[in-house]
């Protein structure tokens, strides 16, 4: 009957995102656009004493991880709530990104934390192509418009400019977790080589604040009888129709081949 009672506050309630999957735009399934509703419901509905973030992502794109971050920093200063995220297998290059919009992160023992770098990948078909006796024709204005083309072979100078570009990206992604994380990081070398790590080493070298899952840690912090809201990015109408299938199976593969980088 409490809660029919006007003025008497209920139990505390905690706004609960689930930020899980690959990171990018399209088929993936975190991005700016599609997480933003969700987000500013979380922080503006019902009054939480604080928003949870439950990340399991091997990363993606940085521009999306950046924009989702920010959004959920400025939403948190705005509200003035306090952010907690838990890593479940891995929060990995971006999905570490994620975790570091938080004030504090926890991981299970068995979690993957880490992968602070940049990758770029590609093919050379070159060879293949020309083995089956196809010819390459390109067209373009601008001497550097076809730079990086996989049926060419590797122009040293191409390969200069692009190096240049994930530098300076991988600096941005350092700032990012230098401004989360502060003080709290160790002085290791290692930090942002890209090197990944299971959680009790993680929280030796900062990137982590403890060992825990999110139902005993949030009740620690806010009273036994803690109410979890629960937000999750819900399948679109074609999807729950199997109208998208192609889709969902591009996007599987893709999660697949950033969670093997981690071994999982």
């Amino acid at each position: 009957m409490k809660r029919f009672i006007p003025f008497v506050d209920g139990p505390p309630r905690v706004a609960v995102i689930r930020l899980a999957g690959a990171i990018g735009t399209g088929r993936t399934p975190l991005n700016d656009a599609t997480l933003a509703p969700l987000i500013e419901r979380a922080f503006r509905r019902g009054k939480p004493k604080a928003v949870a973030l439950l990340i399991n992502s091997p990363g993606g794109s940085p521009v999306q991880s950046s924009r989702i971050a920010s959004r959920i920093r400025r939403l948190a200063d705005e509200k003035k709530l306090p952010v907690h995220a838990f890593v479940e297998d891995v929060a990995a290059s971006g999905g570490y990104w994620l975790a570091c919009a938080a004030d504090d992160i926890y991981a299970d023992r068995a979690s993957i934390v880490g992968s602070i770098g940049v990758i770029s990948g590609g093919f050379g078909a070159q060879d293949f192509i020309a083995k089956h006796g196809i010819e390459r024709r390109i067209y373009t204005a601008g001497q550097s418009k076809s730079q990086l083309d996989p049926f060419k072979d590797e122009n040293p100078e191409d390969v200069a400019r692009l190096q240049v570009i994930l530098d300076k990206m991988h600096q941005v992604f350092i700032d990012h977790v230098q401004q989360g994380r502060g003080a709290r990081l160790a002085d290791d070398p290692r930090l942002f080589t890209g090197e990944f790590w299971l959680a009790e080493d993680a929280k030796d070298l900062g990137l982590i604040d403890g060992i825990g899952h999110i139902e005993a840690v949030m009740k620690e912090k806010y009273g036994e009888d803690v109410k979890f809201i629960r937000y999750d990015k819900k399948r679109g109408m074609l999807s729950r129709f199997g109208l998208s299938i192609a889709d969902e199976a591009l996007a599987t593969l893709e999660e697949r081949a950033l969670l093997a980088r981690y071994g999982l």
